[in-house]
């Protein structure tokens, strides 16, 4: 399959996952809150939950197949990376999944901040990474 289209079908099931998960059980797919929630799992909410995220790792792997590799950081650089994610996960109220794709959806400010933020600052960072 062309990469386009990979894309464009992942961006269409994206969508329809997060529909669906709204129009469903009333939640948003922002994938931080849906992992917390497994860290302290209210009654009833622990079997969505991971369906979800097996849902996101198998489609997402289906469609990543015959896709070139990414060149893989080291374990360190990845660990740290992975640590500031968290961090501006916390700080934001949300990930870039609950923000940009639900929070958009919903009309609401301050994910449109949100995600601004998160644009400007990936941008900043493949011009600094690519300068160096």
């Amino acid at each position: 399959m062309h990469p386009f289209l990979q894309a464009a079908l992942g961006g269409i099931l994206i969508g329809l996952a997060c529909w669906l998960l709204l129009a469903s059980l009333g939640r948003i797919a922002g994938i931080s809150g849906i992992v917390a929630g497994l860290l302290s799992p209210q009654p009833g909410e622990r079997g969505w939950r991971w369906a979800f995220l097996a849902g996101l790792v198998g489609v997402g792997g289906w469609l990543m197949h015959g896709m070139p590799a990414a060149v893989a950081p080291s374990w360190g650089l990845a660990g740290v990376a992975g640590l500031l994610v968290g961090f501006g996960t916390v700080l934001g109220s949300g990930c870039t999944s609950g923000h940009g794709v639900c929070g958009l959806g919903r009309r609401s400010l301050r994910s449109l901040v949100a995600t601004v933020v998160f644009m400007v600052c990936g941008f900043a960072t493949v011009f600094v990474a690519r300068a160096a």
